[in-house]
């Protein structure tokens, strides 16, 4: 059974190019055998990640984020079981949001700044869908 899950968290400390390339790597590595895709989003000191795959092993890569130093505040935006997966494309594609045009977050939010902590889940979605219609995922593996 496939499930797609999105979280958000506030980064334990300054996040910098070379703690996203770990986040990266580290995902790049795992991922593929665990059966993962997904996309990481971030802004400022927020992450939002979606994470898709089955069911026993995407709640074992969250249970493991949770538990991860690097994130702060993990809360579960939205888990949904799937018929097929957005984002398969990406063993874990990346956004770093201070490259999009911030009209693009306003649409989903009442500012122009990653905050799914005050915006339902399916809007925080919407914006992933709309930034992968827009080319805006990097990382792309297929």
């Amino acid at each position: 059974m496939l499930v797609r899950l999105l979280y958000a968290s506030r980064a334990a400390e300054p996040v910098t190019s070379d703690l996203v390339e770990s986040i990266l790597r580290s995902s790049h590595a795992h991922n593929p055998a665990l059966g993962i895709t997904g996309v990481l989003c971030y802004g400022g000191d927020v992450y939002m990640q979606v994470l898709e795959g089955g069911r026993g092993a995407v709640n074992g890569l969250y249970n493991k984020i949770v538990r991860d130093s690097r994130h702060r505040e993990v809360m579960l935006l939205l888990y949904e079981e799937i018929a097929e997966r957005r984002f398969a494309g990406w063993t874990m594609g990346q956004v770093n949001l201070k490259k999009i045009n911030p009209s693009l977050l306003l649409k989903h939010s009442e500012l122009p700044e990653l905050d799914p902590f005050s915006v339902p889940g399916g809007a925080s979605m919407a914006l992933l869908e709309e930034l992968m219609a827009t080319a805006s995922i990097l990382g792309r593996t297929g």
